[in-house]
């Protein structure tokens, strides 16, 4: 049976391939999208959510937008010369045809949990602050959840946003804090491990040339991306 997945995002080219490759996985059930800050506001997040889900064909998925700032501290903004100033490469896609719920992030990710114990799998690939305040309202997700498993940290190798510090992980310590204290099964996916899955330009050739809408997308949004890691 596919694992139940909530993918908690900022996408972000990232993300965003992140996002389709869960979608195209026999192995899970995608059954919604929370969106943060973190690669860009929150509010294009959920705009780009949203869009990728109409891409993909998948309108059937919710997309949730979460809080705008960390939990004690101001947002210290977005990185467009990563991932362009509209998250995806500098495409500028028109706006998509759907809209976020109305429900909160966290709201969504509560009523998920607590309607599915022991089933749901929290994927957060951005910062922590979304599964955070989950946690503040309702602290029995921390035993109904089955898994949570973290794009973030930097346990064995330097930071990214600083010599010590991963970016998701600084764009909200204390939200961090609180995800990795929680009693809670968690998987940590560092920069160890990222690092370590490269995008070459053949690949990038590769899936120019597949006849799929999310294949050309991912050909269309890596090379800002791509470019950006090249010159740094």
């Amino acid at each position: 049976m596919a694992r139940k997945i909530i993918i908690d995002t900022d996408p972000g080219v990232d993300d965003t391939m992140a996002i389709f490759f869960a979608l195209k996985s026999p192995e899970l059930d995608v059954i919604g999208l929370t969106t943060i800050f973190g690669n860009v506001h929150t509010s294009l997040a959920s705009t780009n959510a949203v869009r990728l889900m109409e891409i993909a064909d998948r309108r059937e998925i919710p997309v949730a937008s979460g809080v705008a700032d960390p939990l004690t501290r101001a947002f210290g903004g977005p990185v467009p010369y990563v991932h362009g100033d509209d998250g995806q490469g500098n495409i500028f896609l028109p706006p998509p045809q759907g809209q976020p719920l109305d429900q909160s992030a966290a709201d969504f990710i509560i009523e998920q949990v607590m309607s599915h114990p022991g089933e749901i799998t929290l994927v957060p690939v951005g910062p922590l602050t979304n599964i955070a305040l989950a946690l503040r309202l309702e602290p029995r997700i921390a035993e109904n959840v089955h898994e949570v498993v973290i794009m973030g940290g930097n346990a064995i190798v330097p930071g990214n946003a600083s010599p010590a510090a991963e970016a998701n992980i600084r764009n909200d310590p204390e939200a961090a804090d609180l995800v990795f204290g929680a009693p809670w099964q968690v998987t940590m996916v560092g920069l160890d491990v990222t690092h370590k899955v490269n995008m070459t330009r053949k690949h990038l050739e590769h899936y120019s040339t597949i006849n799929s809408p999310l294949a050309q997308h991912i050909a269309r949004i890596v090379p800002h991306y791509r470019d950006f890691f090249e010159r740094t």
